[in-house]
């Protein structure tokens, strides 16, 4: 059995995305880097919202950013984090009728 510390940041990274629109950060980061405006842009939702979700990704250790003048752009550190979207997408298909 693995140590306690090991389930701890497991709940840690699942909780960060456990939120839709944090899901949809991560899938639009997948795709290619992104500033917070093109992420508002993208999701719909105000800019310090999306900035907030990012907080909670970047502290995850989930999402990375890099600056250029003025503009942040944010890419996946873990692109693996993908493979946990195919994978309950298989435990929520026969649930999603």
């Amino acid at each position: 059995m693995k140590c306690k510390n090991y389930y701890k940041e497991q709940a840690r990274i699942h909780k960060a995305l456990s939120n839709e629109a944090r899901l949809m950060i991560v899938d639009k980061l997948y795709e290619k880097e992104c500033s917070v405006g093109e992420l508002t842009e993208l999701i719909g939702l105000d800019q310090s919202t999306i900035s907030k979700h990012l907080s909670v990704l970047l502290s995850a250790g989930i999402v990375d950013y890099r600056k250029e003048k003025n503009v942040v752009y944010y890419k996946l550190l873990t692109p693996c984090v993908i493979d946990m979207f195919a994978c309950a997408s298989k435990v929520a298909k026969p649930r999603v009728q």
